[in-house]
């Protein structure tokens, strides 16, 4: 073969290479994808009317962090189910309280040390009428609705409230007490008024239909 047909194979050989690499690292691009993480909330927490039996009576919310539902008890044995996501607040308070007081779109203040812990939080807080916070709408991380659980005159500091991450229902989450898709938050909102008694079952106990009252609170 002479020199300059040679220097053509080669060449030939080398482009075919490059192109089969190219190609191969195409191909290997497309099998090691991942499938996009869903952004809706996961289908086996959404509302329902469940059997409950439970000697609490109806109207009461039983919420069963340990579990991710929150219970609406209805007559019958029977309660309107939700699912729920469960921040770190949402594990630490365990007991029994009462809704103190319901905001629609509230605004969120976050305790100085999660400003502190994550500091850029800041750029999206103002000055509002409590303090510093952030005004409550779609953005806001609080969702739709909040529920306010006092013990007699005191705030407990546990919140029911929406979110603007359904697909965080199920799970546990950094932070937060017991979150609702904004739908789901709407529905209970609406079909709970002031005074309402409300059930926190300790995570020990979390599993079944409210036996008893767990006392213990916070400190």
């Amino acid at each position: 073969m002479k020199p300059r047909a040679t220097i053509l194979v080669l060449r030939g050989l080398m482009t075919w290479g490059v192109l089969t690499i190219a190609l191969s690292s195409l191909v290997a691009c497309a099998t090691t994808s991942t499938t996009p993480v869903s952004r809706q909330a996961d289908p086996s927490f959404a509302r329902k009317l469940v059997t409950y039996p439970t000697p609490v009576p109806p109207g009461t919310i039983v919420i069963d962090p340990g579990s991710h539902f929150l219970y609406l008890v209805q007559g019958g044995g029977q309660a309107i189910r939700y699912g729920v996501g469960v921040g770190g607040e949402g594990f630490g308070w365990s007991g029994s309280a009462t809704v103190h007081n319901k905001q629609e779109w509230p605004d969120w203040y976050p305790p100085p040390e999660m400003l502190q812990r994550k500091p850029e939080l800041r750029q999206h807080m103002t000055q509002l009428q409590s303090g510093i916070g952030m005004p409550g709408g779609p953005e806001n991380p609080i969702g739709a609705r909040a529920l306010y659980l006092w013990q007699g005159n005191k705030d407990t500091l546990y919140r029911i409230h929406g979110t603007n991450e359904p697909w965080t229902i199920g799970q546990n989450v950094s932070s937060g007490c017991i979150r609702l898709t904004n739908d789901d938050i709407t529905d209970l909102y609406n079909l709970t008024p002031i005074g309402t008694k409300v059930v926190v079952l300790a995570t020990a106990t979390s599993g079944g239909p409210v036996t008893g009252i767990v006392a213990s609170q916070r400190r």
